[in-house]
């Protein structure tokens, strides 16, 4: 037998590409796993886990990291949802795919796409994942372009993720967005096709020029994607249907977060492309292949309805209203005795014995220290520093109250006793801050 070719996997920490460099380890194929950074359980997991920008790297330093490495199959699995501090669409998708194909002009390149018309292409996301097919299509010597539906892997994230939240809430998706044709993959499918492709390029067919959709025969809405995900984690019956204008405006606080580093899986973008739906024609795929695509019940019964499923399920959603509470208990804090609290916040501290002018100063200053770890936490890169922050600021103030101002323990509306709790939901937060 032929040696295997060597697999590099770009963008191996996200959801397709882990689940495909998982797969293919399994299989018995060489994996490099690249992506800009991996989590300590994937650097575990992987063999060949190389971190490294990808997307700003040159065709040619591209082109001799996969030289080093022995890369014969390269699989793009690179992509962003929508504008942000994490990369812009054009970016990421077809300049990033301009040079791939410079670096990989003797190399099978695989494009991980989208599905769908093109007339129906609305979204800066589709749209340049477009314009990335037609360049691969018109420049790439050998390639293979795979149009997954809404891809099912073990992992939750992003898009998968919010379907398991919905899944276990009582209510049903507003009517426009429920009816949307809604075809799943099993992320196996993906993973099998390209082993397919590393299986044929190592027998020396080399000559690939395809477009593939890769996802189930008979799709279904995306209604009958949640009921489905909804009975086999064992979630509550949808008894009431949300409106429309709350989906509308769930997308937009998500654009906003977006714009201060997170990942919410409901944003303008996602809401447009659930509306268009997902769809396409496998049949191309399964006639060149030989593979029989998974159905969605199929794909969810290798991902086990386990308590830590349930649990994640109950929580994604209430991970946003967890941030988002204590954010506005921390500015509104700190805002309230800078403003129309100021002087009642600084007589507590004369009445300790301080002078008027330290006691001023010093409430200037815890109250700039509340509304700063505020601004830590509502923004991703800080968030997690903010977290600390606020359980260490809490401390101190329980800590100052014991020592020199014991009665304020003894306040009716429980102005103390209520630090406490703060803290403790600080600690879930930093236990749900993990975005992989």
């Amino acid at each position: 037998m032929a040696p295997l070719p060597t697999i590099a996997i770009l963008g191996a920490s996200g959801l397709i590409g882990e689940a495909l460099a998982r797969y293919l380890q399994a299989e018995g194929y060489p994996v490099l796993a690249l992506a800009r950074r991996f989590t300590p359980a994937q650097r575990q997991a992987l063999r060949r886990p190389v971190e490294t920008p990808l997307v700003e790297a040159s065709a040619a330093d591209l082109s001799r990291l996969l030289d080093a490495e022995g890369a014969e199959i390269v699989v793009n699995c690179i992509g962003v949802l929508q504008d942000s501090g994490k990369g812009r669409a054009r970016a990421v998708h077809r300049d990033f795919a301009a040079r791939l194909v410079e670096a990989t002009r003797t190399r099978l390149l695989v494009q991980i796409s989208i599905p769908g018309r093109e007339a129906e292409d609305r979204t800066g996301f589709s749209l340049t994942k477009r314009e990335a097919e037609h360049l691969i299509a018109q420049q790439a010597v050998s390639f293979a372009i795979l149009r997954p539906g809404f891809v099912w892997a073990p992992a939750a994230y992003g898009g998968s993720a919010l379907i398991r939240a919905l899944a276990m809430l009582p209510f049903a998706l507003p009517a426009r967005e429920a009816a949307s044709p809604f075809a799943a993959t099993d992320v196996r499918d993906i993973a099998r096709t390209v082993a397919f492709l590393a299986h044929r390029w190592a027998e020396g067919e080399r000559d690939w020029r395809v477009t593939w959709d890769v996802m189930e025969r008979r799709p279904g809405t995306v209604e009958s994607v949640v009921e489905a995900v909804r009975l086999h984690l064992g979630g509550p019956p949808a008894r009431l249907r949300l409106p429309g204008f709350l989906m509308t405006a769930g997308a937009r606080l998500g654009d906003l977060a977006a714009r201060l580093g997170w990942s919410p899986p409901i944003r303008t973008t996602a809401l447009m492309e659930m509306q268009r739906g997902v769809s396409g024609d496998p049949g191309a795929w399964m006639e060149a292949t030989g593979l029989q695509p998974a159905s969605l019940l199929d794909a969810l019964s290798g991902t086990p309805a386990t308590v830590q499923e349930r649990w994640f399920a109950r929580l994604y959603l209430l991970k946003a209203l967890v941030l988002t509470m204590l954010v506005l208990f921390w500015l509104v804090s700190g805002l309230v005795a800078l403003t129309i609290s100021f002087e009642a916040a600084t007589a507590i501290l004369i009445g300790l014995g301080l002078p008027v002018g330290l006691a001023k100063g010093a409430t200037v200053l815890t109250s700039l220290l509340d509304i700063q770890i505020g601004t830590m936490i509502a923004t991703r890169r800080t968030a997690r520093l903010g977290l600390w922050a606020a359980i260490a600021l809490s401390l101190a103030y329980v800590l100052g109250a014991i020592l020199f101002d014991p009665d304020l323990w003894l306040d009716p509306l429980g102005s103390m006793v209520k630090t406490l709790p703060a803290i403790v939901l600080a600690l879930v937060a930093l236990a749900l801050l993990d975005e992989r």
